[in-house]
């Protein structure tokens, strides 16, 4: 009986721009969300201005073609999208988990 290796996440990092404080707290908020259904959280040191991160292999951030950097709950969504598709991530996902292409409306 063969395991499915659990997720790998790599978090490249510009040394240069000093983000590597940005890297670590993205790496802590996954961990803390995903806990042990993650195999490991990468942090890998870089330069010339990189910021990626990648979901076994896949890249789902990328700081030059995405615009900057993704906060918290997007992270995590882009992290359950490759892994979990069905995951509820709870609270993340009350704020932002909307249809490609549509805006956000306050129910209120």
């Amino acid at each position: 009986m063969s395991e499915t290796p659990l997720p790998a996440i790599r978090i490249s990092y510009c040394t240069q721009c000093q983000w590597l404080l940005r890297a670590g707290w993205m790496a802590q908020e996954l961990l803390s969300t995903f806990g042990t259904d993650l195999g490991e959280v990468t942090l890998v040191p870089g330069t010339g201005g990189v910021f990626t991160i990648s979901c076994n292999d896949v890249l789902i951030w990328d700081r030059k073609r995405d615009g900057g950097f993704p906060d918290a709950a997007k992270l995590k969504q882009l992290v359950r999208d490759v892994i979990d598709p069905d995951r509820d991530l709870g609270h993340s996902d009350r704020k932002g988990h909307t249809s490609k292409g549509h805006a956000q409306e306050d129910p209120a």
